[in-house]
């Protein structure tokens, strides 16, 4: 497959970028600074500058050419003010969900958060942040694409465990990076998997096994 991840610097991206092209698939990722170009090629994959904050979704409609899939990886992240939550984490979503629209790339991989809530309140704080990436959800589910959601907890760093769980509340809060970016493969991989939203969390599913169970 040829797939365009969104936010392609983010910690996830360049391990799912690592592990997509370690399988033989095309992968551009997209990057806002010109000087990540070499990280994204020290995984495998083709670094393309595209700005979703800048760009229109027409002017996104040509990057997105001739792609299979899209992964929705970006995030204002954790350090940024409520402004760049609406600009990035929904509006660079929304942007995105039009552009493959317009250019015919009908699957649409996104990576939110748990606890992801349109109505949740817009306190200028984490709530903004979940109201953000709930109302992206919205939107993408609405949108006619063969669509997958992803929720993942509290993320760490640590090495991947291929153990995982969905289960929408086990105790567990946290996964670590690496096991979302195996679930991301998995997911683009398994047609049948659009139409889901789930929450990632770590448990002791191999993480083939626990996209499988979602099918059942």
């Amino acid at each position: 497959m040829e797939i365009v991840i969104a936010g392609g610097h983010g910690k996830i991206a360049l391990l799912t970028e690592s592990l997509l092209a370690e399988a033989g698939h095309t992968v551009r990722a997209l990057i806002r600074d010109p000087g990540h170009a070499a990280d994204i090629e020290a995984t495998g994959a083709q670094p393309v500058v595209a700005d979703l904050e800048q760009l229109d979704p027409e002017q996104l409609t040509s990057v997105l050419q001739g792609a299979d899939a899209v992964v929705f990886a970006a995030g204002a992240g954790p350090g940024s003010g409520p402004e760049r939550k609406w600009t990035v984490d929904y509006g660079g979503a929304v942007k995105l969900i039009e552009a493959c629209k317009r250019a015919g790339v009908d699957r649409y991989v996104m990576v939110s958060a748990r606890g992801a809530d349109a109505d949740a309140s817009d306190d200028g704080g984490f709530n903004t942040y979940l109201k953000a990436k709930g109302k992206a959800d919205a939107e993408l589910q609405a949108s006619g694409l063969r669509y997958t959601i992803v929720r993942p907890v509290g993320l760490t760093d640590e090495p991947a465990a291929d153990a995982v769980s969905t289960a929408p509340d086990s105790g567990v809060e946290t996964i670590p990076r690496a096991d979302v970016a195996a679930a991301i493969v998995a997911v683009l991989g398994e047609p049948r998997t659009a139409g889901l939203t789930f929450v990632l969390r770590s448990g002791s599913e191999p993480v083939a096994a626990a996209i499988e169970s979602l099918l059942q």
